[in-house]
């Protein structure tokens, strides 16, 4: 009984995406392991981007930051 657990960004994945994410590592693991997809659990957690770190900041500060320096490049 596989578990799945993905970890995005809460940045307006949509349900389709979602749905897309499910079947595709569903089909994999039955692919790939011969897992049941009946018994196959797959996690979708949406992390606000204050809540992930990336080299030693929030994701959010990273991306502001990221968006600056383009604005005047």
């Amino acid at each position: 009984m596989p578990y799945v657990n993905i970890k995005v960004t809460d940045e307006g994945v949509t349900r389709e995406q979602k749905q897309q994410l499910i079947e595709g590592v569903t089909d994999l693991l039955s692919r790939v392991l011969n897992k049941n997809p009946a018994s196959t659990f797959v996690l979708i957690d949406e992390v606000n981007t204050d809540n992930w770190g990336v080299n030693r900041e929030a994701v959010t500060t990273w991306r502001q930051r990221d968006a600056a320096a383009k604005a005047t490049s």
